[in-house]
Order: C-alpha cells, then structure tokens, then sequence
C-alpha cells in the first residue's frame, strides 16, 4: 500500500477505477422486498464517494432517508477479463468491510442508476483491514453491521442468492476489471434509515480462519452546507414507497401498512376449489347474488375482452396512473417506473387491476408487459384506460381487458404512480386481494371474505335457471315457472333432491298464482 495516496483510500492498496455494486444479491434481502432477480445486476459508484473507516458521512440539509448497507467488498488482483466461474476468484486479491450509503430522497429520479442517491463523497467507506481472498472460503464469510453497539445485520455469504466468484466473471463479459478495481457484493436484510449521531460499523470476518476485516466505523453528522439548488436539477423527494424502501417495512418507518394490506393478509385465499367453482359463475349470477347482498357498486365498467381472451378468475393486484402533468412524467414515468415494478411483481393467478381514470386516450400497457405478466402466471389484466399493440397484446397468451386500443404511450395522459394500493377501475373501489372475476358479460370484483357465500348461491342459482330453461324448451309457459311459484318450486326441490315428479300437471296453473318473491332476466 503506497502511504502517500490520499487518505480517503487507506482501506484500499489504491485509488479503485471502478466500483461495481450489486443491486440485490442476498436471500434475506430479496425476500424482504418480495422478489428474487433470476441474474445479478448491478450499478456504478464513484471513487471519490469511497471514505477510510474513522470518517463522518453528511446527511445534507433538507434530507430524512440516509440508510446504511452493510457488504462485503471484493478488490481485483489480476485484471479479470472472459474469466470463467471456475477461474474468477483468482483475480480476487483481498476481500473487506464495505458500507454502501444510499439517499432514498433522490433515488427515485436516479432511474435505477444511483448517481445521485449512492454516489456523494463519503458515500462508499471500505476498510479497515484487507484479507487475503485466497486463505478464505468464499462462501464461508461472514458479514456483520451495528448501529451504535446494536446487531442490525448478521448473514453469511452462504446466503448470497450467486456466490461472489459469479460477479466477477460476469462483470469480466462486459469489460476489463483492472487492478485495484472493487465490487461490492450486496447486502442482506436489516438495512435501514439512520440518523445524525449514529455510529454504523460493519465487519467481515472469516470464522472458520480468524480473520477480520476489523470494525469499519462511520458517524452520521447532519449537513449545514448549502441546500440543492432546483434549477440545476431534481430535489429530494420523499414519499411512503421511498419511506418503506429505506426503512425496510412500513413498521420500522412508522407507517400503516399500505393500504389493504391488513385486510388482505387477514382475507381469506382463493382455494383452488373455490377458484374452479368461479370458473363455472358467470359474471351476470354474480351480479345478482352481490346485490341480493347490498352490494350494488363491484362492476368495472366499461372494459370488454380483447379478441382471443377467456375468462378471468383472480386476486387483485393494482397499479395507478395519475393525470399526465411534465415534471411528474419527468420524475415518475421513465426508468424503473412503478407500472414495470408492478408487472415485474405480479405472480401466480394475479389479476392486474389498473386505474387510468376512464382515459383510452393513450395507452396504459403494451405487449412486452403482457408477456411479462403471462410468463409470472398472471390469471388476467384489467385496465379502464386503452391497450397499445393491439393485436401483439390480444396474441400475447393471456386474458386482457380494456376500453380500447391506441397507439400512443403513457406520456400522452398518463404518469404511471404506484401500486399495489386501493385504486378505482372502471367505477369501483379495487383493493389488493379483491377476488377478479371477468367474462363477455363484464368484469365484476368480489370482497373476499363473501366470496364463498356468493359462488355457492350462484352455483345453486346456475342449477335452477338451468331446469328452468329446460322446462320452459319442453314447452311450459313462463308463467309461475320464471320464477317459480309454490309447486314449481316443490317439483324442483323433489328432482333435486332425486325424488319424482308429483304429476304432470303443469305446476302453474294448479292455482293460477305466481310466487311473487323472485327475480327476472330484466
């Protein structure tokens, strides 16, 4: 190590060239935010954001969301370029304690990037002590970070969702990783928001070889230097989706739970057994046994089936989009926007529910987002605005439903906001967990806790409109039979029950009286 370079580096044998980290790489992490990536991604971070352990970082003036994470940073010996998995910890000289700092007040117009959000000067502190990667297993270390003398993160790198050798080989497809070049490798769950004040330390050590990186400490201290200056470019931004990412959970940032998450996670599921008898209720019996209920505002209105889609049975997932407006395109609708995370989210018989305010004025999905939804098992897609790609979006494999078709993008009338929250589609209050159901007659949504309730009446309301119908094709009059008076009724129960028909006198004009008490097609 040269002792002339610059002290911010005295963790490192040099000034790196390049700091890659990855975006999410533990276990515990993913499962934290719901998601596991199927391959590693990764973003860039300066070198002058790196720091020595000993250093303060400055949460600047007008900020809240400054969260720590914990990693383990890799260093690169021999320049690593086509390697192979089998050959890339070799190019791995020394491995340390690394803390990847983030600003979740800028992160959403970051894009994904981090520029802003992860790369401020002492952003990056790495040290203190470097191990030698070839005395150590790889899969053996063992990451560790406290805040103020508490145990906030503990994992090993048995728990990385790819093992540390994949980045590195990776990393060397794309472009040369040279000499004193460093990759930070993750962190597992336990990051969170600290404050001026804390002390955050981090350590990686080998147990099975005694080896440590030592304590890599770092003070927070609140920033008095100038606030940012909005016509250079975007300000801190916070919101409960940034407050819940930075916090890890909507409890640790003192947040309700997003809107119908409690109701949901206390709803009853959709069986298997209940999602077939679905199948089998159209949506018009539906209608009827939800109003038989007071329930008279579960329609989504205005949506019809594209050509080729069947019918729809599933639990609500839901994504907004707000009136389009140029600075909220401009910091919400590129990137990483909240419409991909959603489909990106959505899983197994999912049904995506989407507001766009009644607007088929441009488009609010296309085909690649269709075949994404169909390739996670999505049960169906229902938006009150328009489709783009028609027929791609009708020929994409899976059920869809909307006010219509045009060509133009969200940009036009719709800034995609957020998600999985209580939306209004097509009329109705949507909330995530709602059970979905949709068929050429329309698209209904049911409260899961009657769901059971209504599929059993409308399967016995399906069993007697179906007698009826054949009564009435070997030539009965309509009259005491839709509906049914006392002795239809009789003679229904007694078939259904297995027992034979009393006589066969038509049942309506025993009495010449109707049983007032039913319903009508009308």
């Amino acid at each position: 190590m040269d002792p002339q370079h610059d002290a911010r580096f005295a963790g490192l044998p040099q000034r790196p060239g390049k700091i890659v980290a990855v975006h999410v790489s533990y276990a515990s992490r993913a499962d934290q935010r719901g998601k596991r990536p199927a391959t590693p991604s990764y973003f860039f971070k300066p070198s002058s954001s790196v720091a020595a352990s000993g250093a303060e970082i400055v949460r600047p003036r007008g900020t809240e969301l400054l969260a720590f994470e914990g990693e383990v940073a890799l260093v690169i010996g021999e320049p690593a370029r086509w390697v192979s998995a089998d050959q890339a910890w070799a190019h791995v000289a020394w491995v340390t304690a690394a803390n990847d700092f983030g600003l979740y007040d800028l992160r959403a117009n970051d894009k994904g990037s981090n520029v802003r959000s992860k790369g401020g000067d002492g952003f990056t502190p790495i040290g203190q002590t470097l191990i030698n990667a070839a005395d150590i297993d790889p899969a053996a270390l063992r990451l560790r970070t406290w805040v103020n003398g508490e145990l906030v993160q503990d994992d090993t790198t048995g728990g990385l969702i790819f093992p540390l050798a994949q980045f590195v080989a990776d990393l060397s497809q794309h472009f040369t990783l040279e000499t004193g070049d460093v990759i930070l490798a993750g962190t597992p769950a336990g990051s969170t928001v600290v404050a001026p004040g804390d002390l955050v330390e981090v350590e990686v050590d080998a147990p099975d070889t005694g080896q440590s990186s030592g304590r890599l400490q770092t003070r927070v201290v609140q920033g008095e230097g100038p606030s940012f200056d909005p016509a250079l470019g975007s300000l801190p931004a916070v919101d409960d989706e940034q407050r819940i990412a930075a916090w890890g959970s909507e409890e640790a940032a003192g947040l309700p739970a997003a809107a119908g998450a409690d109701e949901s996670a206390a709803r009853p599921a959709l069986t298997p057994e209940v999602r077939a008898k679905l199948m089998d209720c159209p949506v018009a019996g539906l209608s009827q046994q939800l109003r038989k209920l007071g329930f008279n505002n579960v329609s989504i209105d205005g949506v019809r089936a594209l050509p080729g889609s069947g019918k729809i049975v599933g639990t609500a997932r839901t994504l907004r989009f707000v009136a389009s407006r140029e600075d909220l395109f401009k910091s919400h609708g590129g990137g990483y926007n909240a419409q991909k995370r959603a489909f990106d989210a959505i899983g197994e018989g999912e049904v995506m529910v989407i507001e766009a305010r009644g607007d088929a004025t441009a488009g609010t999905l296309g085909d690649v987002l269709a075949l994404r939804a169909r390739s996670n098992g999505a049960a169906g897609i229902i938006t009150d605005g328009a489709v783009r790609d028609h027929d791609a979006v009708a020929a994409a494999g899976i059920p869809v439903y909307s006010s219509g078709a045009h060509p133009a993008v969200l940009g036009r009338r719709h800034v995609p906001w957020d998600h999985d929250l209580t939306i209004s589609c097509g009329g109705t209050t949507v909330q995530p967990g709602d059970i979905i159901v949709a068929d050429a007659d329309g698209a209904i949504v049911l409260p899961p806790a009657l769901v059971e309730e209504v599929v059993d009446a409308v399967l016995d309301k399906e069993a007697e409109d179906a007698w009826v119908a054949d009564r009435i094709s070997e030539g009965e009059p309509i009259k005491g039979l839709f509906p049914m008076n006392q002795q239809w009724r009789e003679r229904y129960e007694a078939e259904r029950a297995g027992g034979q028909s009393a006589g066969a006198t038509t049942a309506g004009t025993k009495d010449g009286t109707e049983d007032g008490t039913g319903g009508s097609a009308g």
